[in-house]
């Protein structure tokens, strides 16, 4: 368990990094609330993105973009609806995106920024 957490936080650090130099200002990390757990809060010019990061360190069970199912897609959409109602907008238009991270032993990481794919 303490190895997939350590995966994860590799990933979110990655995708962190990978934003900002693509020119994403990154609002709020992790952000927490009773209901869950919103990965990434990004300004992207207008656009305030929530970006659920998905790691993998093989494709064994597919790319990690496909972990995030229907109803996580809910879930974050529900959070992104308390996230906006605590900080004062205005919030012009929101898009919810993925970034997928693929971590393979010996090789460089494959960063993937999905835009607006629920």
């Amino acid at each position: 368990m303490a190895q997939h957490l350590a995966l994860g936080a590799q990933g979110e650090e990655l995708a962190a990094r990978f934003l900002r130099d693509a020119g994403l200002e990154i609002v709020a990390r992790n952000w927490r609330c009773r209901y869950g757990e919103l990965d990434v809060i990004a300004r992207d010019g207008e656009i305030t993105a929530f970006i659920e990061v998905k790691t993998r360190s093989g494709l064994t069970c597919g790319p990690p973009e496909e972990a995030v199912t229907y109803r996580k897609q809910r879930r974050i959409r529900e959070l992104a609806t308390r996230w906006l109602c605590e900080h004062p907008g205005p919030w012009l238009r929101v898009r919810f995106d993925v970034v997928s991270v693929l971590l393979r032993p010996g090789r460089e990481p494959q960063i993937r920024h999905l835009k607006a794919v629920f």
